[in-house]
């Protein structure tokens, strides 16, 4: 898929993820006019639920690129995200195609979409593979970080995975920064430095976001 066809995918892919999110709950999105209008930029998401990744690709303000595991990539769902340019991508291996085309993605001056701690738990940044800071680091891009916060009533729940049907989910999106510290350095301790510094921040917006939206 060419870089012009795997942005008109994500648009689309926008489009009907902020139909279906709306449809299935009921979002409020703040901050969103920090995310940076144009050029490369990363998208470092919390990831307590499924529904965190369809819900930033609906509501954030650009056409993202998800950084998603091979596992979803099967039958008509993995055609679907193939073709709304979502990146699959094997966790178990240092995957070259999905690194590829992710710095595409950044290089193209796209928006790529990351869930930094490399799978779905707790959504607290407590814990971060290297990943992000490699992106960021190699890219040049800034990290944006985004707090998606369900509410953790148990009733309601068609799912366990997903937040109750029409309850509010909200998307805090905070300020961008570098990640790196300006030497351009990609050694392994210039990304661990990275790594530390992105944790910070992205822990630090989290607790801010929940003070500011009480959850």
């Amino acid at each position: 898929m060419t870089q012009g066809a795997s942005e008109r995918g994500a648009e689309v892919g926008r489009r009907i993820g902020v139909g279906l999110m709306y449809g299935l709950f009921k979002p409020r999105v703040l901050g969103s006019w920090r995310v940076p209008a144009r050029g490369p930029v990363i998208l470092a998401v919390n990831h307590a639920h499924n529904v965190d990744g369809p819900m930033v690709m609906g509501v954030a303000p650009r056409p993202t690129h998800f950084l998603i595991k091979k596992e979803a990539f099967i039958g008509p769902l993995g055609t679907f995200l193939d073709a709304i340019g979502q990146v699959k991508v094997d966790r178990s291996i240092a995957d070259r195609t999905a690194i590829t085309r992710a710095l595409g993605v950044l290089e193209q001056g796209g928006c790529l979409g990351i869930f930094p701690e490399g799978t779905r738990g707790e959504g607290d940044f407590a814990s971060l593979r290297a990943g992000l800071a490699y992106f960021a680091v190699r890219s040049g891009a800034p990290i944006v970080p985004v707090a998606v916060l369900g509410s953790t009533e148990k009733r309601g729940r068609l799912i366990k995975q997903l937040p109750p049907l029409r309850s509010r989910v909200d998307v805090v999106f905070g300020d961008p920064f570098e990640a790196g510290d300006g030497s351009g350095r990609r050694t392994r301790k210039a990304l661990d430095e990275a790594t530390v510094r992105i944790q910070e921040r992205l822990s630090a917006h989290l607790e801010n976001a929940r003070r500011l939206t009480g959850r």
